[in-house]
């Protein structure tokens, strides 16, 4: 059976230098997303596992002590310069001939390191050392990215990188890699997370419209 790719894009938001931007395909089974809470009741009497409750007004209390944590994504993705280097109609066929992956690594791996903010507010490499003069411009801060697969837009922090290059030209640059990048939801009130609140409360709001229809169909 064949799989069909979906387009997605990392994009740094922010002025940055360089820009960073990476697309890629990948196949959307192999994205996992992960949302947890933390139960810390104490030890007091009728604590354990939350307080007690017999209305639905009552529900706020029952949760105190409980924290939720930001969502968290894996994404295993694949980065192949071949038929870049074998059709030279495709874009960026002279830097994959001549360089293959390694731009889109190098891309990966300036998103994960830390910024310093520069003059007019541009960021750039703290390990250049280009920063301002005042102490905020300094302080080194990890990139703020839009992950976009779809109609999802996430503001995500990039937690790691792992990449394993898989084949390589004679001048020992990968031409492919497997990749897996691990994110954390920037979860506030920016307008990509309410965005995506919206689309998910619709969402569920679809799912309860299409359940209430089967009960009822199913009941008469």
């Amino acid at each position: 059976m064949l799989i069909n790719l979906t387009r997605g894009v990392l994009l740094e938001y922010g002025l940055t230098l360089p820009p960073l931007m990476l697309t890629f395909d990948f196949n959307p089974q192999t994205l996992s997303r992960t949302r947890s809470i933390t139960v810390n009741t104490g030890s007091a009497p009728g604590t354990r596992g939350g307080y007690d409750f017999a209305l639905p007004s009552e529900t706020p209390r029952v949760a105190q002590g409980v924290s939720i944590e930001p969502e968290q994504f894996n994404l295993d993705i694949m980065i192949d310069a071949t038929d870049r280097m074998s059709d030279t109609t495709l874009p960026g066929h002279a830097i994959a001939v001549e360089f293959g992956i390694e731009p889109e690594l190098d891309t990966l791996r300036s998103m994960v390191e830390p910024k310093s903010q520069g003059p007019g507010g541009v960021q750039m490499l703290a390990s250049l050392g280009l920063g301002g003069n005042k102490a905020f411009q300094r302080d080194e801060h990890p990139s703020v990215l839009l992950l976009v697969w779809g109609s999802h837009i996430l503001p995500v922090f990039m937690t790691s990188v792992q990449v394993e290059e898989t084949a390589h030209m004679p001048t020992l640059k990968p031409y492919r890699a497997s990749v897996t990048l691990s994110f954390q939801v920037i979860e506030g009130n920016n307008p990509f997370y309410r965005v995506e609140k919206v689309r998910q409360m619709v969402g569920a709001a679809m799912n309860l419209a299409s359940g209430v229809s089967s009960s009822a169909s199913v009941s008469f």
